[in-house]
């Protein structure tokens, strides 16, 4: 796996590579098995597999959130190698952001609900980050998790409305055993966290009304920002130990 570090060399390989179909992978690193299934997917169908590790500041309405971000870079390098990517785009802020974020892309409509309702101008960074990393790559494919199924949404709209030439791939969410949703910020809580934090999907995923289900979420220690019915979906964020985990349901 070949590391690239510019938009400028990223670009000549794609070049270099007209008439292959190219997979894609963006993430924040603190990658883990849920990524890795993105990763063995885009490995799988496509001539070519990049995968992109930057941990993108615009998206991040709290600061401390982003301070603690579990990213760990060389095992992040050593479980893209081990699935065959063959190259790592890894930039800095002045690479992404040569502008210092004075253009941004917003969304005016579902953005501002589920996560965007308190999370302000996350959704603009997310956006913003995807469009420069797609117009950078190129890919024929681009895979994401319905884990963040918000995110899938507006990403699939974006690339619609922008009449983008790729297709944004969704792939189901990889759970723990227990039904816990993988995620970054799991490694964040305590032993006592890990072992309550399944609950949340559990009572989701159960019978009761929203109003009994918060109850429910509450009674086991979580704080609810949003539960709630959406486009044929059921949506939760909720705080445990001060991580906030979210999950999603069809209906």
């Amino acid at each position: 796996m070949k590391i690239i570090r510019t938009a400028q060399e990223l670009k000549k390989i794609r070049a270099e590579n007209e008439g292959k179909t190219v997979g894609f992978v963006p993430t924040m690193g603190g990658l883990h098995a849920g990524h890795r299934s993105l990763m063995e997917r885009n490995r799988a169908e496509n001539d070519i597999a990049i995968a992109s590790v930057y941990l993108n500041p615009t998206q991040f309405n709290d600061k401390k959130d982003l301070e603690t971000y579990p990213a760990n870079f060389d095992d992040d390098v050593k479980l893209l190698e081990s699935v065959g990517i063959d190259y790592l785009f890894a930039p800095t802020y002045d690479v992404m952001y040569p502008d210092g974020y004075t253009y941004k892309l917003t969304e005016t409509d579902f953005s501002h609900v589920l996560c965007g309702a308190t999370r302000p101008g996350h959704f603009d960074g997310v956006l913003t980050v995807v469009m420069k990393l797609l117009n950078i790559v190129r890919p024929t494919r681009a895979y994401f998790g319905e884990k963040d199924f918000q995110q899938l949404q507006l990403l699939k709209g974006m690339v619609s409305a922008f009449f983008m030439d790729v297709e944004i791939v969704p792939c189901p969410i990889v759970r723990e055993e227990n039904g816990l949703a993988i995620s970054s910020r799991n490694r964040k809580l305590s032993a006592d966290g890990i072992r309550i934090a399944p609950r949340l999907h559990e009572i989701l995923a159960g019978s009761g009304t929203i109003e009994e289900k918060k109850k429910s979420l509450s009674e086991a220690g979580f704080t609810v920002d949003y539960l709630e019915e959406r486009r044929g979906r059921l949506f939760v964020a909720a705080f445990l130990e001060g991580v906030r985990l979210i999950d999603n349901i069809p209906l």
